[in-house]
């Protein structure tokens, strides 16, 4: 094949997955779209109600792990099949991603970004949903100027920043509940 046809071919397949991913989101569907991820969190925090109610408050840490993990283990039980995509659907993860690029994009952009790179970094982490949060990891808060740009969360789930990802982390049970791969391209 010949420079040429190679060229021509790498350019029609990038307008081909450019058109393929304005597909998957369109600015005009962000009402639905967070109407739909609210509704699946409402979901999945009903079920942890169901589960295992809040725990009583304690000043053990020993007793506050041993109450982690039997939630944990209850929510794990009662979303055996869970995994990736399942709050953060396609089109839903393609809104995330969207925010989250129009914020690094934005006016506070450099902030956010030098924010990022400054928190104690976690990168090359398998990330699995339904696992627990890897132990011997911070958890890097998300940058108060990105929160503003995502939907608002209750206050038993928290989005995290992983690498690249986004995840949704269930700190009653320390549990990732799901995440956006590749969700912050520009550290």
């Amino acid at each position: 094949m010949s420079s040429r046809v190679s060229i021509c071919l790498g350019i029609f397949l990038m307008a081909l997955s450019s058109a393929w991913a304005g597909r998957a989101y369109s600015a005009a569907d962000d009402p639905q779209v967070v109407k739909d991820f609210e509704a699946r969190v409402s979901s999945y925090l009903d079920l942890s109600k169901k589960q295992a109610p809040a725990p009583k408050p304690t000043d053990s840490p020993s007793k506050l792990a041993e109450t982690h993990d039997q939630i944990a283990e209850k929510m794990r039980a009662a979303r055996p099949d869970a995994k990736q995509g399942d709050i953060f659907t396609p089109k839903i993860a393609a809104y995330f991603r969207h925010q989250i690029a129009a914020t690094l994009a934005g006016h506070d952009g450099r902030k956010v970004r030098a924010s990022l790179r400054h928190a104690e970094p976690v990168q090359n982490v398998p990330l699995q949903v339904n696992a627990r949060y890897p132990q011997k990891l911070p958890l890097q808060s998300t940058p108060p100027t990105l929160l503003l740009n995502l939907p608002h969360l209750p206050r038993e789930l928290q989005y995290r920043i992983v690498g690249r990802a986004l995840l949704l982390y269930d700190a009653q049970a320390d549990l990732i509940v799901d995440f956006v791969p590749e969700a912050v391209l520009s550290n």
